[in-house]
């Protein structure tokens, strides 16, 4: 038996496994190439916890890091390879990875990063042999071609997700989120994958493969013997070409891919022959509903959406034939959660009522933040009952809707970006007395980050092309504002906190109190 449970199907054909825009690999190679890898892996120094990073962008030999992790029985910590090294040292530090996986493009950031954490051992793949690193030709031809061991309990992922406070906090991936996570050895937990039922045509992958619902697709189709294409960055164009070329049956997105796809010319679009996909799945963010409706004219009923977190997993599925039926709904609650609906004075609500919304896993597992107890705390409203933090309403039938997040976190085109970061960041610049950063409406990414700023000299604000520019050499660029907006007020109770909803509010309506209009053009993607 393979260790991937395909031999039995696959391995004997010839079919291709896994490709992207530069090569490709059956899947008797990638069988050969796995087991190696996993036994180089195994041969590792590799601590308590086996902890192995990966700081790739997406490509091939991304893919087979992310599977040499699971099936060595480690526990991987996928890392946005946006960050820069100081910012990847310390997920490397509090994690306590041992080893690092890095693609050509990171490895003179994975190797600073690698120094500053101290004790990482790093892996480069696209590169020439040198000082600090293992070429990736050397760690595979470093293993036995035998078949690795299975007999090791399979461990979850380690993501780390920004909070509040601007630093990154890491949560395991919940139990359950994919089949088999709770069998007692890693064979099992593979043949439980294997057992699911498989899609028709191969499966496109086009969003970083750091998120953790990319990850669980990935798994899942590999695993069960489906081919994987990987793409190493979204174009809309070469999306359709991708799908028409190998007749993909499955995609995942968010919805910003939505808004671009839609945005090609009509004639681009009615070039390519999407009939192929079965199944176009989105997450990350809500998705307005004129784009899921067009998505659906284009694509046919085959739209499904999944509504979670990193630290939760999956909350609801709901099928096109749901939504349809229920416009705007992320679906029931999947069996195994419990939904309380909370008002303001912690009671429980009923149906139609908008309150914050929390969860209780009847299985007993519960969010806990790595190495923070503050954060955990700060999701809980008692043990075992914890937030993601949105706002919304169950109907009559049992369909959860959204309506807004009680957190401050904003979600711009699928990712994650929390203000207090950026906050931290342009205070410190000359010309600022104070800032609150809000995320305003955008046609493109959902939303983007907006800062309002008190300047110090209110006759005299500083230049607002200036305070963007020295806020994306401290941040990376993804974390930053998109515009910034002089105001005299941000509202600061005598606690000095800001309420970012009804700031946010506010702004919109043209109630904070402007100093100027800001005087830059708008960015690419901002609002206009």
């Amino acid at each position: 038996m393979s260790l991937i449970g395909i031999k039995n199907r696959a391995l004997a054909s010839g079919e291709i496994a896994l490709r992207d825009e530069a090569s490709e690999i059956s899947w008797a190679q990638l069988d050969s190439l796995l087991n190696r890898s996993v036994n180089a892996l195994l041969a590792m120094e590799l601590g308590r916890d086996r902890r192995v990073a990966v700081y790739a962008e997406n490509s091939l030999n991304t893919v087979v890091a992310y599977l040499t992790e699971i099936l060595a029985g480690c526990s991987g910590v996928p890392i946005n390879y946006h960050l820069r090294a100081d910012e990847c040292a310390y997920i490397l530090g509090d994690s306590d990875a041992a080893v690092l996986f890095v693609g050509p493009e990171n490895v003179e950031s994975g190797l600073e990063a690698a120094a500053l954490s101290g004790g990482v051992t790093v892996v480069a793949w696209g590169v020439e042999r040198r000082d600090g690193v293992i070429t990736w030709e050397d760690f595979v031809g470093s293993g036995s071609a035998g078949e690795p061991p299975a007999d090791m309990p399979p461990r979850p992922y380690l993501h780390y997700t920004s909070g509040t406070t601007g630093f990154p906090k890491g949560t395991e991936t919940p139990p359950g989120l994919y089949p088999g996570d709770r069998a007692p050895t890693l064979r099992e937990h593979i043949e439980a994958l294997e057992a699911m039922p498989r899609d028709t045509g191969p499966q496109l992958t086009i969003a970083p493969l750091y998120h953790s619902g990319q990850l669980a697709s990935v798994k899942r189709a590999v695993a069960a013997g489906r081919p994987l294409v990987v793409l190493r960055r979204f174009d809309p164009e070469a999306v359709l070409a991708t799908i028409e070329r190998y007749g993909v049956g499955t995609v995942l997105m968010v919805p910003t891919h939505f808004s671009r796809l839609l945005a090609l010319p009509e004639e681009v679009r009615a070039r390519y022959d999407v009939s192929s996909i079965q199944r176009l799945a989105h997450v990350g963010a809500p998705c307005p509903m004129d784009v899921k409706y067009q998505m659906m004219d284009w694509f046919g009923p085959v739209v499904h959406e999944a509504y979670g977190a990193t630290e939760q997993g999956t909350v609801s599925i709901i099928s096109p034939e749901e939504w349809l039926a229920h416009p705007g709904s992320v679906g029931r609650v999947r069996e195994g959660l419990e939904l309380l609906v909370i008002g303001e004075d912690d009671e429980e609500l009923g149906p139609n009522q908008v309150g914050r919304l929390y969860f209780r896993d009847l299985s007993g597992f519960d969010v806990k933040f790595h190495k923070d107890d503050e954060k955990t705390a700060s999701v809980h409203l008692r043990p075992g009952v914890f937030t993601i933090g949105e706002v919304g309403y169950v109907d009559d039938d049992g369909y959860l809707f959204l309506t807004d997040r009680f957190s401050d976190q904003v979600i711009s085109g699928g990712v994650n970006v929390f203000p207090a970061e950026a906050e931290q960041a342009m205070n410190t610049l000359p010309g600022v007395l104070d800032v609150a950063c809000i995320g305003v409406p955008d046609p493109d990414l959902g939303e983007v980050l907006k800062a309002l700023v008190i300047p110090t000299d209110l006759d005299s604000p500083p230049s607002a092309e200036e305070l963007l520019a020295a806020t994306q050499e401290r941040l990376t660029k993804f974390k930053c504002p998109r515009s910034v907006e002089f105001v005299a007020d941000l509202g600061r109770n005598p606690l000095g906190k800001v309420n970012k909803i009804d700031l946010r509010d506010r702004y919109l309506r043209g109630e904070v109190p402007l100093v100027r209009q800001r005087e830059h053009a708008p960015t690419a993607g901002e609002s206009k």
